[in-house]
């Protein structure tokens, strides 16, 4: 072995790899580009060598350091079909994914009897379908009276959380009236996948919940809360909170419809009798079971608060 003379400069250390691939990585997969960063001097061939730009770069761009370009990507593209299509608010509808059309429900429950086993599930099933009936009819009434106001940009545009459920409901009832309607979408390993009736230029699909959320409270100018199960709660209470905060400062009706089901879930009486809350924080929604009660309540509240301040604003 020779001994190496002070002239011989340091061999090149090996660089850590940054998950899958390094930054900066060639363009080409394989051994030769695998071993670029082995620590090796090994000549790469010229196809392989040629760097991606940074914006270009797959690894960068999911990596935790790129998280801001991400989050930020969540807010511009948006921003831009929005304005490509005119769309200058919406009517938001918060409910459960698990609530069945009534055909499918009635489905389901014969073949619970048949079965002799689910029936009183298939039976909650069954009631809970009213609610997904109501807001297929109300998302097309609202939309057919949206599209009977002055010509312009969009407005008052029935939006959803994109899945099914009554997410589906509220794009089909729109979709029913030849309107078009959006759909919020969130990346879920389960339960969440576009449901067909949602205007095909507005799907939207999410990673970040909050800039999802943030898109739901920017544009909305009413907001119709189902029932639902944690997420429909999540969504409501923030939306609550930020009305109550006056952080959202614009006026927001917000409709809790189904009385029963919402009495058994939740007691926000307590929450006033306590003292957690005041009196009139109670007044931030409007209760209902009726569809016609729905309907007049949030057109009338838009005719006084929103026809002449078009655009999303918080």
């Amino acid at each position: 072995m020779t001994e190496k003379t002070k002239d011989t400069p340091p061999a090149t250390p090996a660089l850590p790899r940054y998950g899958r691939q390094p930054y900066g990585g060639a363009r080409a997969n394989g051994p030769a580009a695998e071993t670029a960063h082995n620590g090796t001097r090994q000549e790469m061939p010229n196809q392989s060598n040629k760097r991606f730009r940074a914006y270009e770069d797959a690894n960068f761009l999911h990596s935790p350091d790129a998280r801001a370009l991400r989050i930020l990507a969540e807010y511009i593209e948006p921003n831009s079909r929005f304005k490509h299509y005119k769309i200058e608010d919406t009517i938001i509808f918060f409910g459960s994914a698990r609530i069945l059309p009534r055909d499918e429900a009635q489905a389901a429950l014969k073949a619970a009897e048949a079965a002799g086993e689910g029936i009183e599930a298939a039976r909650i099933k069954l009631e809970l379908s009213e609610y997904y009936e109501a807001t297929r009819e109300l998302a097309r009434r609202l939309t057919e009276w949206s599209k009977s106001l002055a010509e312009g940009n969009r407005r008052f545009v029935v939006c959803s959380g994109g899945g099914p459920g009554i997410m589906e409901a509220a794009n089909r009832g729109a979709s029913e009236a030849k309107g078009i309607n959006v759909g919020l979408n969130i990346s879920l390993p389960f339960e969440q996948s576009e449901n067909p009736h949602i205007s095909r230029e507005l799907i939207f699909e999410f990673h970040y919940f909050f800039m999802r959320k943030f898109w739901f409270a920017y544009l909305a100018k009413a907001v119709v809360v189902m029932p639902g199960g944690f997420g429909t709660l999540d969504e409501l209470f923030e939306l609550l909170t930020l009305i109550q905060t006056r952080k959202i400062r614009k006026h927001l009706p917000v409709v809790l419809y189904g009385s029963r089901y919402w009495a058994d879930i939740i007691d926000l009486k307590a929450l006033e009798r306590y003292g957690t809350i005041d009196a009139a924080d109670l007044d931030l929604f409007f209760r209902t079971d009726s569809v016609d009660e729905a309907f007049d309540y949030i057109t009338e509240q838009l005719k006084v608060y929103a026809m002449e301040t078009p655009g999303p604003t918080l």
